[in-house]
């Protein structure tokens, strides 16, 4: 059996609510069960985050989850807001796991908060975003976290307490691990509780049709530290804690050298895609990437701590090589794929050929894109809009801009062709999505051929080519 028990329940019988856990962790333990409606909308969120949202989702390391109805506390880094629990509670089929995440992100939207919470969010209070005086409700989430967990509930928790703006691993709260080590102690340290520590990782933060990745390390038992737990807690937990945090540094993309992180990310998507083919790795694969990119950084800082001056300046030239491209209006890639005129006709006779059926694609599509836009220019946080476009556009705009067009076409022709039309939006939203990804790209070309062909730029051009080709000989030397 379960008894849901509201977290405001707490507020005025906290006394009665801790005697109930201490009955309820006496229960037999069950798997989480999913009601239709949460598997109707659970279906409906996924089919967009994994279809339409991003451009492939990758999954790795499942085999390592423990078994539906183990206490699990799965612990991860945090960089890009709801996009990162979203990520991970969708890669579970026959779960579902609750996940702690920051108290603001509740209060974008009333839709927001309510779709978060179906899909099994809790929100956690911070001293420095939300004040003091919102602190006393995380004692309500966490001991019905607590409870949960202990009756085999999986918790998914941020221990960074924020997330990053960069591809690094911040410092860890212990709160996590306090909560894993009281759940235990409801049950007399019966049962054993497991950490499952996790990392996200993207080929883009911001915009659609990007790649994500979840990789789930080996999970931890805390039972082995049941015995110091109960004569020196902060030992305990600190000692899981460094187990944790360091699987997941060595899984993610920890670029620890912030003084020098933009130089480095610019040089990991650039000079980073030759590394990775000549060290066996598909740049075009997330997980080969991100397994060449880890070692690109750290061939980089292990020769940084030999020869520093001599890293340093790479650093240096790379930030003012980028700094050249964007002033000449070109990409990196232009001189790698240096476009013919053939080329450029060819893509303006596609684009010509192609303009009626993006017309076409442009509604209710581009509504989609841009409604969320004149809330997202106004967050000072911009981490917070791909969850926003993605949360706007699955509970509002989408449902709302289909059922019209569903209505409309109905009104004016009938019911079978309304609903092909609809069933066929998504495939026009990625193609309208596309088509103007590839208008850019050939603009782009032309700009680059036109300057390419002027005498004054090409000049520019050509000490440009030559500057790059110093900065990866240099590279090619020291990470041979």
């Amino acid at each position: 059996m379960y008894w849901y028990v509201d977290y405001r329940f707490f507020t005025n019988n906290y006394t009665f609510a801790v005697i109930l856990m201490k009955y309820r962790v006496m229960v037999k333990k069950e798997k989480s069960r999913q009601g239709l409606v949460y598997r109707s909308f659970r279906a409906y969120v996924r089919f967009m985050h994994d279809r339409l949202f991003y451009r492939r989702v990758h999954v790795i390391g499942a085999e390592n989850i423990p078994p539906d109805g183990t206490p699990v506390v799965i612990v991860s880094n945090h960089q890009n807001c709801l996009s990162d629990p979203l990520g991970v509670i969708l890669s579970f089929r026959d779960r579902k796991p609750n996940a702690i995440v920051r108290a603001d992100v509740f209060a974008v939207h009333p839709m927001i908060d309510k779709m978060l919470r179906k899909l099994g969010l809790l929100p956690a209070y911070r001293l420095k975003f939300e004040g003091e005086e919102s602190l006393d409700k995380n004692k309500d989430i966490f001991k019905v976290s607590e409870e949960a967990l202990v009756n085999g509930r999986t918790i998914l928790i941020y221990p960074e307490s924020g997330h990053q703006d960069k591809r690094w691993l911040g410092d860890f709260s212990l709160g996590y691990m306090k909560m894993a080590f009281e759940a235990a102690e409801l049950d007399d340290f019966r049962t054993e509780i497991f950490i499952l520590p996790s990392c996200n990782h993207y080929s883009e933060y911001f915009d659609i049709q990007n790649d994500i990745l979840v990789k789930f390390g080996a999970s931890v038992s805390i039972k082995p530290y049941y015995e110091l737990y109960q004569s020196k807690p902060r030992t305990a937990q600190r000692r899981v804690n460094a187990v944790v945090r360091e699987q997941i540094a060595g899984m993610m993309l920890n670029i620890t050298d912030l003084d020098n992180y933009r130089a480095i990310d610019f040089l990991r998507n650039t000079y980073g895609r030759k590394y990775a083919a000549a060290h066996g790795y598909d740049a075009g694969s997330l997980p080969d990437k991100l397994l060449a990119d880890r070692a690109f950084f750290e061939a980089l800082d292990e020769r940084k701590s030999k020869d520093e001056a001599f890293v340093q300046q790479i650093y240096d030239d790379a930030l003012k090589y980028e700094e050249d491209i964007k002033k000449l209006n070109i990409r990196d890639d232009h001189f790698d794929r240096f476009p013919s005129w053939g080329m450029v006709a060819a893509s303006v006779t596609a684009l010509f050929l192609l303009f009626p059926a993006w017309l076409l694609s442009l509604w209710p599509n581009v509504i989609i894109y841009k409604a969320p836009e004149p809330v997202m220019r106004r967050m000072k946080d911009r981490m917070f809009h791909n969850s926003f476009l993605f949360g706007m556009s699955v509970l509002i705009t989408m449902p709302v801009l289909y059922i019209l067009s569903f209505v409309l076409v109905w009104m004016y022709v009938n019911v079978v062709v309304a609903a092909a039309y609809v069933s066929i939006l998504p495939c026009l939203g990625l193609f309208a999505w596309y088509y103007r990804k590839y208008f850019v790209r050939t603009w782009q070309d032309i700009r680059f051929r036109h300057a390419a062909a002027t005498k004054k730029r090409a000049g520019k051009i050509s000490a440009l080519r030559a500057f790059r080709a110093t900065i990866y000989e240099r590279l090619n030397k020291i990470l041979k």
